[in-house]
């Protein structure tokens, strides 16, 4: 039996003994039970120290979110519910992407089109103009072709501007879909879900990535729209007059808008498929090398560091001449077909005027339309180039709309063990052992041999006190990666209004219980209840309205005190946060400080000590309305007598609340001690 340590050192501070797990093994990399970041930042749904959800504690994260610090939910989000669709769906494909916008996009063709119409009819208008002209006909003959290329002309800008306008007004609604889409997913996903993803190359999913579909938009579905169109009128005109011409011109056309991007594919597939992973790769590298710049400049491995950050930097630049030498093969296979067309254009129009079947007046449009066409077909083989970039970012963006949702719903929740092995199993004393008055009686070990203790009758919902549920973990077995187990056969009781710390050695499962209790995570088996109800019948946004969350590594964000401490509550008044940092005891030191309130905390909280910085995140799960306080060592980085002395006033200051500590801590008074492991 092997357990998957989480980052996030154990739950401590009480011990029962819940016997069925067993440190070792390694957790995923880049993530924890606070959640996994991208980037450091909480953009992308995530934050290191696990963004919370709409007021939500970490882990679940969500456009309106909360944070970290382990706050409880103050709201609802679409990720959170567990009617959100599972990962299993059809992805992004182009025409889901374009459905909701397909209205606009027609228009956007429709305008572009007789923008680039404009263009050629112009060129064609002005060189049936001047030759006419040379010939000194009357005035009145040549009044239809002025007004039509004046017609043209001013056409042409303003067909030209309606197509951007619409055109990036789709994309750009194409884009805000995407994006709202993709964090509701990722809220939903955080943290279990998102193991297999690297914080960096999470932020260029939802940075560049996502920035493609409008390439895909504006640079590839539109110009390729309006050059078929405009190519297929031109080249029927053309043919009209001189068919050869007409027949040469559709097969430069096809080689341009086909055969160029058919030779680029077959030249760079390798190349363009590489660039958005490169990138990330060499995104993921910068942010670790920054982050871990202090311990990698205390061991002298920088230079290790910098040296393969060079190394990557090396294959993304072979990479991108690689792309860059078959766009410039384009571009000149491109310049010969125009001169092709051009050229074959001259030589059969001056032959069907030698023959007296065109006008020598037309010759002059039979020759300059390719050009004009040109204009517009040239930028094809970039376009298809970008297809092939966009191609592979969609496939990226795919890959995480995908992911296996960790969250279960009640239709497939595994129904709990009906009778562990007495080996396997973990217990806690009766309710009535486990309530007592906090500061009144010294820590206590309590142990079990059976679930039956734990167990309640059926039709009888647990008792809930003052409002504050109770919750029992019954024969869990849980992990974060599939195929790796972190906790097996847990059980564990938090009487309502208990004061319960969770002790076990690092890797033991103890931050895998705090997940499961705040519903980061669903068991595999067994099940986990709030007064006799499956969690997985329940909401996660109402799951977190009640139990709120301070991870380890709580995330500060880059702003001022008072405006951490409001992602917890955003109407809390001045009375309320200093009596939050009050019972965190860090009231003093906020008052010591010349801007109070006001002062940065800098980047992940950077400008605070460690023991500031828990204190504060501390501060703000206080200033939540959660029932149940679930504390990951709080008291980590303070001295023994500080330690102590915050224990008190956290217990105190909890009132009626439920408070499961996590600690490696066994020497606190008022808590009854449960030992995992």
């Amino acid at each position: 039996m092997t357990a998957v340590p989480i980052p996030a050192p154990g739950l401590s501070a009480a011990e029962t003994s819940l016997t069925h797990t067993s440190p070792g093994g390694t957790s995923p990399a880049g993530t924890s039970p606070g959640g996994t970041s991208a980037a450091g930042a909480s953009a992308a749904g995530t934050s290191p120290g696990g963004t919370s959800a709409a007021g939500t504690s970490p882990g679940g994260t969500s456009p309106g979110g909360t944070s970290p610090g382990g706050t409880s939910a103050a709201g609802t989000s679409p990720g959170g519910t567990d009617h959100h669709p599972g990962g299993s769906g059809g992805g992004l494909s182009p025409w889901s992407l374009i459905r909701p916008a397909a209205g606009r996009l027609t228009l956007a063709v429709i305008a572009g089109t007789g923008a680039a119409g404009a263009a050629v009819a112009l060129t064609a208008c002005s060189a049936w103009l001047i030759s006419r002209a040379a010939l000194h006909p009357p005035v009145l003959h040549l009044m239809v072709a002025i007004v039509a290329v004046r017609a043209c002309g001013l056409s042409r800008g303003v067909l030209r501007y309606l197509e951007r306008l619409i055109g990036h007004d789709a994309a750009f609604r194409i884009l805000t879909d995407v994006r709202v889409r993709l964090y509701t997913r990722l809220e939903r996903l955080a943290p279990a879900g998102l193991a297999d993803f690297r914080r960096a190359d999470l932020a260029r999913r939802l940075a560049a990535d996502v920035d493609a579909v409008l390439d895909l938009i504006t640079r590839v579905v539109l110009p390729y729209a309006v050059a078929a169109v405009v190519s297929l009128a031109s080249t029927l005109v053309v043919s009209a007059l001189v068919p050869a011409a007409g027949l040469v011109l559709a097969l430069t056309l096809l080689v341009v808008g086909v055969g160029v991007p058919v030779l680029q594919r077959a030249a760079a597939r390798r190349a363009d498929g590489r660039l958005a992973p490169l990138r990330a790769e060499l995104s993921t590298g910068v942010v670790d090398l920054l982050h871990g710049l202090p311990d990698l400049t205390a061991y002298g491995s920088t230079r290790d560091r910098l040296d393969h950050l060079a190394a990557i930097d090396a294959r993304l630049t072979e990479t991108s001449r690689r792309s860059a030498a078959t766009a410039g093969l384009g571009a000149a296979v491109t310049a010969l077909s125009t001169g092709a067309a051009v050229l074959a254009g001259l030589v059969a129009g001056a032959a069907a005027v030698h023959a007296g079947s065109l006008n020598g007046e037309l010759l002059a449009l039979i020759v300059l339309t390719p050009l004009a066409v040109f204009e517009i077909a040239g930028p094809l083989p970039a376009a298809a180039q970008r297809w092939a970039t966009a191609r592979t970012s969609l496939h990226r963006l795919t890959e995480l709309w995908q992911t296996p949702d960790p969250l279960t719903t009640a239709h497939h929740r595994t129904p709990p063990t009906s009778r562990p092995h007495p080996h396997n199993s973990a217990a806690l004393t009766s309710r009535a052992d486990l309530r007592h008055e906090p500061n009144h009686s010294p820590a206590r070990e309590t142990t079990l041999t059976s679930r039956d203790d734990l167990r309640h009758e059926p039709n009888h919902s647990p008792r809930c006190e003052g409002g504050v549920p109770e919750m029992r973990v019954e024969g869990v077995t849980a992990g974060w990666v599939a195929g790796r187990t972190a906790v097996r056969g847990v059980d564990l009781v938090l009487p309502a209004g208990g004061r319960v710390a969770l002790v076990g050695p690092s890797g033991s499962g103890k931050s895998t219980v705090a997940a499961l209790l705040v519903r980061f995570l669903d068991p595999r088996s067994g099940r986990v209840t709030m007064n006799g109800r499956d969690l997985r019948e329940i909401p996660a946004d109402e799951v977190r309205r009640t139990v709120g969350y301070l991870p380890e590594d709580a995330y500060l964000f880059d702003t001022t005190i008072g405006d951490n401490l409001r992602i917890a509550a955003p109407d809390a008044d001045t009375g309320r946060m200093r009596e939050a940092l009050r019972q965190a005891r860090l009231l003093d030191w906020v008052d010591s400080l010349p801007d109070g309130l006001d002062t940065l905390v800098g980047e992940h909280g950077m400008a605070l000590s460690g023991g500031q910085r828990r204190r504060l995140a501390l501060a703000r799960l206080l200033l939540g309305d959660a029932r149940i306080l679930i504390l990951d060592e709080p008291t980590e980085h303070l001295d023994d007598e500080t330690a102590a002395a915050l224990t008190r006033d956290l217990l105190s200051a909890a009132g009626t609340r439920t408070v499961l500590l996590i600690t490696h801590r066994t020497d606190l008074d008022g808590l009854t001690i449960t030992r995992l492991g």
